[in-house]
């Protein structure tokens, strides 16, 4: 028997409806944005049992299909962290409002006026996998920025996904805003459509894994932000304080090691590393970290040995490959070779050389003495991040509010024409910054 067809999916019409929702969103004033943002932080509140029961029931399928463990770790929404995304919520809140700021302000002549003002992106596609705490950030900047956002989550957190958007749009339908202005889709088949509305998009996010990145960015015409590696590394110099680095290391890799910003390759300098790694070994070890090394590293460490492609490896558990490095020069052209452009750090007391590896590693984050874990918006202070970008033109790093505005340019005159500013007779313009 012939399988019956499927539909097509109305996506069009989606997206033409929270398209139309985004421009009244747009020019709503600021203060019924931010009664909108605590609107969803209270009603988050109130439904955190039910959210919480999906969210097992998601870890319980997804366990039971075996899933892999950092995969698992980004599923799993405890109570903890669902309150901190909550508070993330009312932190976007209270943010300035990036809509409508005049960037420039200048006189071209008298009474030719030139504004550049910024204002929405427009729409968003957000596509991650797992993480439904992603959705909570995503949802409260796309709002305080003036944005609509269609979302589609990965499979294994479908019951979180649908119970957070219900919660959320039943918090909008007693606000301002048309709870269209949040969408979300539930099918793989629906991404591959999605990709293909360049009409209505304007912009992708996607969050998940190096082949789940770069597929988005293979298949669409529609600019894409972020990230398809988080091969982050810390390097410990000559000039290190010892039990800073063991520390900042420990933090680095096991802190929460499903994440972009956890380190994937320790480097350290020869002159230290027999006194250094087998402290770092010892504190690593004891917290079920699994060490691979390079062949100076297994003679100070009884450790299996790194191969050439741990280098590249992003291995989002507790595994860390470690290279011992003559030169701080060595270094920094170890990680501009093997590294993703996330977050680098160094650990050392030598300005200079810390300086020189701050301007010199081609990263979007780069840190002295500190873990690549503040690598994050809500650390950064932005509220929450839709993502982290690695592309050389802006935004780049963690993304918040002022990754989700663009600018246009307004210009009033009265009545001026171009052919005054031509020609023999041509007058000046005056190109007068105005405060």
């Amino acid at each position: 028997m012939t399988a019956p067809q499927v539909a097509s999916l109305p996506l069009n019409a989606i997206a033409q409806a929270t398209r139309q929702a985004a421009r009244q969103l747009a020019v709503l004033p600021t203060e019924l944005r931010n009664q909108a943002i605590e609107a969803i932080a209270q009603a988050l509140e109130t439904a955190m049992p039910e959210i919480l029961a999906a969210n097992v029931a998601d870890c319980q399928a997804a366990e039971a299909e075996g899933i892999a463990k950092p995969l698992y770790n980004r599923l799993k929404l405890d109570e903890t962290k669902l309150l901190a995304a909550i508070e993330g919520v009312r932190d976007v809140g209270k943010l300035v409002d990036p809509v409508g700021k005049v960037q420039i302000h200048r006189e071209l002549d008298e009474g030719l006026i030139l504004k550049r003002v910024t204002c929405p992106v427009g729409v968003l596609g957000i596509i991650f996998e797992a993480r439904p705490d992603a959705l909570i950030q995503i949802t409260s900047l796309a709002i305080k920025s003036g944005n609509g956002v269609i979302l589609k989550g990965g499979k294994e957190a479908i019951r979180s996904c649908e119970i957070l958007v219900k919660v959320i749009h039943q918090a909008l339908k007693t606000t301002a805003i048309d709870p269209a202005v949040i969408q979300l889709l539930t099918t793989r088949e629906e991404i591959r459509e999605l990709l293909r509305l360049d009409k209505y998009l304007d912009l992708i996010i996607p969050r998940g894994s190096n082949s789940f990145v770069q597929y988005i960015q293979e298949n669409t015409r529609i600019p894409v932000l972020g990230h398809a590696d988080g091969i982050c590394h810390l390097y410990v110099d000559q000039a290190a304080d010892l039990n800073k680095a063991v520390s900042i290391t420990v933090d680095a890799k096991t802190q929460y090691p499903a994440v972009c910003n956890a380190i994937e390759t320790l480097l350290v300098h020869s002159a230290i590393a027999p006194t250094f790694l087998p402290m770092a070994a010892a504190a690593l070890t004891e917290r079920q970290v699994k060490l691979l090394g390079d062949e100076a590293t297994c003679k100070i460490l009884t450790i299996s040995p790194a191969q050439e492609a741990d280098w590249s490896t992003e291995y989002n558990d507790l595994t860390l490959s470690i290279k011992v490095v003559d030169s701080l020069t060595e270094a920094v052209e170890h990680i501009n070779n093997y590294g993703s452009g996330h977050t680098d750090a160094i650990v050392t007391e030598n300005q200079i050389a810390a300086e020189t590896f701050l301007n010199q590693v081609d990263a979007a984050n780069v840190f002295h003495n500190c873990s690549t874990r503040f690598a994050d918006g809500f650390r950064y202070g932005f509220g929450a991040e839709v993502g982290i970008s690695t592309h050389k033109l802006p935004p780049r790093g963690p993304v918040g509010l002022e990754g989700l505005v663009t600018y246009k340019y307004q210009v009033t005159g009265k009545g001026h024409i171009a052919a005054t500013y031509v020609g023999q007779k041509a007058k000046a313009f005056t190109h007068k910054d105005l405060d």
